[in-house]
Order: structure tokens, then sequence, then C-alpha cells
């Protein structure tokens, strides 16, 4: 392999696969009309949370369409435009035959301009030096995929290739293409109105080991379930980390998957040696594809941005990115969003979110053009997605903090905004598990998983996995005492070196005296929600909730803490879970009597879920 660049996995279809392909049965379903035109002690838990999985998609890695982009080439040079056809790829061979016809209104943009095709399935759209041009998928239509089920449905033009770049760049196009062809094939899982989407952030791979560490975790899970064939698995950025090279290898891990896989780059994706901002997501593009997009599933419009600017300054370091998408992106946002119904619902992901809670007083890590967002998708049914920040923040319309209103001058949310957790949770740190990967606590104290969004029609309905658990693990039950508060100052400047904090479910007389919480930390939980615990079989009583999101700052410290995971992070390492807005807690009165005692905590959720985990603690003298 040359230093110029890094083998990439994308539309490597030999003549005999090609073959294989155009015999393979047409496995997508039946004809549908053309778009427009065409943790410690834990109990059974009750909860309504799980939808049943899609047997539709069981079959996936038999009946995926693969194939590629079609791409004609001849020699002609200096062409101003470029044009071809979406069409009914009947055969599923990549290639436009005879008979099979276009498929009029479909969005095609060059990444700044957006048409939409004609009766016969064509397009033009003007040429730029740089750029990626792609195709919206149609509802009951999906885009081929690859062997490693990435999903096929863009091409870069870039006629000299990428400057010289550490991990390779773009390989010269050379000319125009006289044709660019976007096959489609039709599709059941698609056109249907119940959709199940797939958000994986931060897998954030840095070595060989941690490719290891996800395989064997949230992929895992994921090549468990068959209910994502439709919408598939978005992977919203810091794919690798840092070292790019491991795309092949990271890439590789969706082909566990059931169902279509795309990706979004991070701060951690960038070429960091390029000397003009344009070629920052060169190999991105190389290995991964478009680095922004949109496309459609069901009734969702799923918007993927990319959220990164970096500055072209000398001895520009990493961390000298800013949370940001440029003009000619924000055109195109303009333009995709004015040609998609008002009856659809969108879902609008980027890697650094448009803002968040973990760094609500920086400008650095939320979008600078968040109120223009904001008013491009006015009057739309929205749910907006990040990560970044590994941790979980379900921010509900109406929410208010600080920051938003001092930065960006946003009083208050207008939608429901998620940061989605990490697939490596705090960066694979912590103790090694029997599942094979670290305990990797987020710093939010929620544990690493995956986002699911359930559509059905425009009606979202966002649900957390926990990586290797069962869908009712949705919290975690701790005590905080006096004296875990007097251990967490103690040894937070020793993280990652603390001892064990010994009997951390045993509670003095003296704690109850000097305030104790039970601490529920619901990890999804939300304006909106509500924690209720009853203690012995005793009546339910409402815990508060830590942070209310009024407009206050981010409250941070022991007393805000979650004790469950900081106990592991202070001791094993990694962040420390000082700060959650999905904390509850519930003073425990000072008569509690000696000896142990049961509290039974139910948490619901704002769409009316109910789960139910109970903590067993002793109180002595």
């Amino acid at each position: 392999m040359s230093q110029k660049k890094i083998q990439s996995h994308r539309a490597r279809l030999t003549a005999g696969t090609i073959a294989v392909l155009a015999a393979a049965t047409l496995a997508q379903g039946t004809a549908v009309a053309a778009p427009q035109q065409a943790e410690e002690g834990r109990s059974t838990a009750q909860s309504a949370s799980a939808s049943t999985p899609l047997k539709s998609g069981a079959e996936w890695k038999d009946s995926a369409y693969r194939g590629e982009v079609e791409v004609i080439r001849d020699d002609q040079t200096g062409r101003e435009t470029i044009s071809g056809t979406v069409f009914d790829d009947r055969n599923q061979d990549s290639t436009q035959d005879g008979k099979e016809r276009g498929i009029g209104g479909v969005k095609v943009s060059n990444g700044r301009d957006v048409v939409t095709t004609d009766s016969k399935g064509r397009y033009e759209l003007p040429v730029e030096e740089n750029m990626t041009v792609f195709v919206t998928q149609p509802r009951g239509y999906q885009v081929p995929v690859d062997e490693d089920n990435v999903a096929q449905f863009s091409y870069n033009h870039l006629p000299e290739g990428s400057p010289e770049l550490k991990y390779g760049g773009i390989d010269p196009t050379g000319s125009v293409p006289a044709a660019l062809n976007f096959p489609l094939s039709k599709s059941k899982l698609t056109k249907s109105p119940e959709q199940h989407c797939v958000i994986g952030g931060d897998v954030q791979t840095y070595t060989e080991e941690e490719v290891e560490f996800a395989r064997d975790g949230a992929f895992a899970d994921l090549a468990e379930r068959t209910d994502y064939a439709g919408c598939g698995a978005l992977f919203i950025g810091d794919v690798v980390g840092d070292d790019l090279s491991l795309y092949p290898k990271t890439r590789e891990l969706a082909s566990m998957l059931n169902g279509p896989a795309r990706f979004l780059p991070g701060n951690h994706d960038l070429d960091f040696d390029a000397t003009e901002r344009e070629h920052t997501t060169d190999t991105f593009r190389e290995n991964l594809g478009a680095h922004y997009y949109s496309y459609d599933s069901g009734k969702a419009h799923v918007v993927a941005l990319s959220t990164l600017d970096f500055p072209m300054k000398e001895n520009a370091a990493k961390g000298d990115y800013n949370g940001s998408i440029d003009d000619r992106q924000l055109e195109w946002l303009r333009n995709d969003i004015e040609n998609t119904p008002k009856n659809k619902a969108i879902v609008l992901a980027g890697h650094v979110p448009l803002l968040d809670f973990a760094d609500e007083s920086s400008e650095k890590h939320q979008i600078d053009q968040v109120k223009e967002i904001h008013e491009i998708l006015e009057g739309r049914e929205v749910v907006t997605l990040g990560g970044h920040t590994h941790s979980l923040e379900n921010l509900r319309a109406g929410d208010s903090m600080k920051g938003w209103k001092d930065i960006f001058g946003v009083e208050e949310l207008p939608f429901t905004h998620i940061t989605a957790g990490a697939i490596s949770g705090d960066w694979f740190s912590g103790r090694l598990l029997e599942g094979g990967y670290p305990e990797a606590v987020q710093r939010d104290g929620a544990l690493p998983g995956v986002l699911t969004l359930d559509i059905k029609n425009a009606e979202i309905t966002e649900r957390f996995t926990v990586r290797g658990a069962d869908e009712d693990r949705q919290m975690s039950l701790s005590v905080n005492t006096p004296r875990y508060r007097d251990w967490y100052e103690q040894y937070l400047p020793e993280k990652g070196e603390a001892p064990e904090f010994e009997n951390p479910l045993s509670v003095s007389r003296d704690d109850l005296e000097e305030t104790t919480w039970l601490t529920t930390n619901f990890w999804m939980g939300s304006t909106g929600s509500t924690v209720k615990a009853s203690i012995d079989g005793g009546e339910p009583t409402e815990a508060v909730r830590t942070q209310k999101m009024e407009g206050e700052s981010r409250l941070v410290g022991a007393e805000y803490s979650d004790p469950a995971a900081a106990q592991k992070q202070l001791v094993h390492g990694g962040s420390v879970a000082n700060s959650s807005m999905h904390l509850w807690q519930l003073e425990l009165p000072e008569d509690l009597s000696t000896g142990e005692h049961t509290a039974e905590v139910t948490a619901t959720d704002v769409h009316g879920r109910e789960f139910t985990e109970t903590l067993t603690f002793e109180v002595t003298e």
C-alpha cells in the first residue's frame, strides 16, 4: 500500500461479484410507488420500552441489495455540469439496463445545490472542483450497500486528487464522468411507516485492540438485532481516534450489522495536516462516503451534517476545532429542507451537538449557527442528535441553560435535542469486563450503548440500549452519604488511583443526620420524567431532579454526582460523573431504623414508559 493512500473497501466489487449480484433475488420487496411522482441491587424491571423486532430484517445478510454507484466515463473533458439518472435497479447489478426505468421526484445534490429528477429520473448539477455528489434515498427504495454493509450513494469529484496527506485523502478522480447514475432497489422496509433507526456515537477506536472492544460490545449487540434493516445504523462521528489508517478495520465492523451503515466525521476523523479547510475530510470521504447528506426511511427524513471547523493556521493543534457548519453546507441544508414535504419528521444528526448540557457554557463544543438551523427547521416535527460529549442527554422543548442564552442567544429549546452517548463509553477506560470490553462508564454515569429512534409515521420515540444488557436496564441506584462525599473530595485529585470506597451501601446514623440521598441516575430521563421511590413497601415518594433545566448553569460536584459511577471511575480511571441532567435524589429520613432496608424505584419517562429497580442498603449505628 502506498504512503499516499489507505486501502479503502468502498466500491471494490469484482466482475465475479457483480455477476453474483445480477443473479441475486430481488429481496427488498414488491413494487411501490415512485416518490412524489413517484449496579448495585437489581430486580425484574417493568417496562414498555422495547418494540418487537421486525422479522423482515432477519435475513439481511442473504438478501441485502449489494452494489455501487454507476460511473460512465469517456474522453471528454471540461464539462461544467454533471448529470445522470436515478433508476430502478431491478436486477440489482448496479447498471441501468434497457428496461430499467428512471425514477422521478428524487433529490440529488452536489453539496450545495439540490435538484429533483424529472419523470425519467434524469438530473443535472453544476460542477465544483472538490465536491461529493449524492442521492437522497427516497421512501420505498434502498440504496445499495457494499460487502461491509456501508451504504453506496455518493461519488467524490476531485480531478487531481488530494494534496499530500498523511493518511492518503482522495485519489485523483479525473474529469467529470459522462454519466453518474444512482441505482435504487424497491424496498418494503423503507416503505413501512414504522422505522427503527440506530444511532451510534463515538466508536472512536485508537488502536486495533479497541476495534475488538467495539466488536465484542455494541456491534455484537447489533448483530443480534433485526429491527433496523430499513433505516439502518448511522454512526455520528469520531469513527476512529486520530489514526485514520484504522478506517478499514473499523468500517469492517459494519459487516456485522443487519442493515445499512452510514457515517459522519467527528473531530478525531479529520486530516489534521490539510492546509485548506476543504481537504480536512478527504480521507473520511474516500473511506466512508459523503461527509454530509440526507436520506428517507418511512416518513422520516434524516439529515446528516458535518459539524466541525478546523482552523487553517500555523501550528494548529488537534484540539483547535470548533463546532460549526460552513456557508456551503448551510445553503445545502436550506435547499434540502425546502424540498422536503412538511408531513415528514426531520431527524437532524451531527457529531458536535447543536446544543448540549455537558458543555453548555462552551462555544467550541456547540454549533455556532444553531439559531439559523432552528429557524430553518421552524414549524417542523424535529429531533436533533449529537455525539461528542460521551454522555447521554435527553433535552426537551422548553429546556433552558444559562450558557445557551449567553453564548448563542437561545432562550429555550424549540424541539428535542438528544446527545446519543458513545459506543466507546468513556474512551474504553476502566476495568475489563467478562464481555471482552472495558467498563467505560461515561462522564454522566451512563453506560456505553446505542440509541434507537422508534418512528411511527412522524412520531419519534427514543430508547437507549446498554451494551451487553437488555432494554430494561435504564438506570443505576446508589446512596450519596456525607462519608461518600468526603471520600470523593479526598481522592478526586488522584482519579484512577483511589482506594475502593468501603461499604458503599452502608448508611450511618450520622450520615442520615447530615443528609443522605437515595440517588437515581435515570439515563434517558428528561423534563417530563418522574422518579418515585418506596422504602420498605411504604407509600411512594417523588424524588427531586438535581438539574431543573430552567435557565441555570450546570451543577457540578460531589453533591450532584452519581456515586455508583464515581466509585468505579475514581478507582479504575476515566472521567468522573460529577454532573448530570438526569439525576434524581430522595433524601432519606433521619428516623430510619437500624438494619436492612429496600428501596423500590420506579422511573417514568416522558413517553409514559415505566422502569423499576430495587436497591438494598443498611442503616448502622
